[in-house]
């Protein structure tokens, strides 16, 4: 009987793909569980990105290697970012683990397994990872049959001054439009409704391979893919996003009245010392224009608090855009003291405490803002796709407006039975500052 393998994803999206190609490669040998306890090996798919997420990671891992030692598990691998930057420090501190994989080395999964299951092993290139995936490879998707992510590119070339990325990911690549076409008519084939379009900047697509921003163009050939009715945009960076994508998106239906711009702050001092290209003021440009040209658009942005240096004047400058923008969305983040990288190295860190007093002003700030723009939803009727069953006839799905996961959910009463995966129209009769309610328009 063929041992069992469970894989454990946390972090982003980006991430989750890599363990859907994992699982695909991993099909033909192993039977794939969904619960630890229920594996001969666990695979732990870990994340990098700030401090927290390191440590769920280790925590993670911690927690897994309970199972090695109580004998329900026989091999633990971790592999992604985590792994990719810490592989020796991970084998030498944690003994129950047996391997380590890095995140250029995704489609090399079985043989890290076969040597992992006689001896420890570190399968992690010398080189910068190159690694990028292609409609041929399997793929298990891991999220709901609904909606899918597709990573139209791997790897950052930004080089913000906090972010280590670029080291564990590697340079920017983009993979071809034809690959990624094929990948959605068989997704559309197998039943996707939504497929969100990722990677570290998704703006940026098609520049390396083609010399030009392909993104719009991609858009419009996944639109003509009968049985995608969703399209969204997920990580589009504010410098490179054009006229013409606006223009795509405002004159496509398929996509999603929905924008992922990552800001990271509103002053330009502290931009340019994050290395981010461009001013506030072309940012604030941009979200006048967007809004102009789709004005029931969503926007969701980021931000973080305490960076080194950052002023309570500098500070300011980032409640006060968030007043004036009110965005519909805002993710807050404490700065995080990436080692290795240039904001690191810098003698002005601000105080952890002081770090998160900002953040927690910010989203408090926020909870009020996304309150009073969710109210306008109220009376109207939204396209709904309907995700969940609840009882009493009551149900959970998402609008245009809300990412999967990220943002909130629509709760819709329904007088009769409703299909996972529809589309519905729903009239909204209350909102919070994440959820809509309504009831299903006969």
């Amino acid at each position: 009987m063929n041992k069992k393998v469970a894989v454990v994803t946390l972090g982003c999206p980006k991430n989750q793909v890599d363990s859907e190609i994992m699982t695909g490669h991993m099909m033909t040998k192993y039977q794939i569980v969904n619960e630890p306890e229920q594996a001969d090996i666990i695979i732990i798919n870990t994340c990098t990105f700030i401090e927290s997420a390191k440590a769920e990671s280790i925590d993670m891992i911690l927690q897994m290697s309970q199972y090695k030692e109580e004998g329900q598990c026989q091999t633990l691998v971790a592999t992604g970012c985590l792994a990719q930057r810490y592989g020796d420090e991970l084998l030498a501190e944690i003994p129950e683990l047996d391997g380590i994989m890095g995140t250029g080395n995704v489609a090399e999964i079985l043989e890290t397994l076969e040597e992992a299951e006689k001896s420890k092993v570190r399968r992690i290139s010398a080189e910068a990872p190159a690694f990028i995936y292609d409609e041929t490879m399997p793929r298990v998707r891991l999220s709901p049959k609904q909606y899918a992510y597709v990573k139209v590119a791997e790897g950052c070339d930004n080089y913000c001054t906090y972010c280590i990325i670029p080291h564990v990911r590697g340079h920017f690549r983009s993979r071809t439009q034809e690959s990624i076409l094929r990948e959605v008519e068989a997704m559309a084939s197998e039943g996707v409704k939504e497929v969100l379009l990722i990677a570290q900047d998704t703006t940026r697509y098609g520049k390396d391979r083609y010399g030009e921003y392909r993104l719009p163009s991609l858009i419009k050939e996944i639109a003509r893919i009968e049985g995608i009715e969703w399209i969204r945009l997920m990580y589009c960076y504010p410098e490179l996003f054009t006229d013409e994508l606006i223009t795509v998106m405002k004159e496509t239906p398929k996509v999603c009245r929905y924008l992922d711009l990552p800001l990271q702050h509103a002053h330009d001092k502290v931009l340019a010392e994050m290395n981010r290209r461009g001013t506030i003021r072309e940012a604030e440009g941009l979200i006048h224009k967007l809004r102009q040209e789709i004005p029931d658009i969503r926007l969701r942005t980021t931000m973080i608090t305490g960076f080194p240096g950052e002023t309570e004047e500098e500070f300011q400058a980032v409640v006060d855009f968030a007043k004036k923008i009110r965005f519909d969305r805002l993710g807050a983040f404490a700065y995080s003291q990436e080692e290795s990288t240039p904001a690191a190295q810098r003698e002005d860190q601000v105080p952890e405490e002081i770090r998160q007093q900002r953040r927690d002003q910010l989203m408090e700030l926020q909870h009020d803002i996304a309150y009073e723009q969710q109210q306008r939803w109220v009376g109207q009727t939204l396209k709904v796709l309907i995700e969940e069953a609840l009882p009493d006839q009551r149900w959970v799905g998402r609008s245009e407006g809300d990412a999967p996961e990220i943002d909130g959910v629509v709760y819709v009463d329904s007088p009769g039975e409703l299909e996972i995966g529809d589309f519905v129209l729903v009239k909204i009769t209350g909102a919070d500052s994440y959820d809509l309610m309504g009831e299903v328009v006969q």
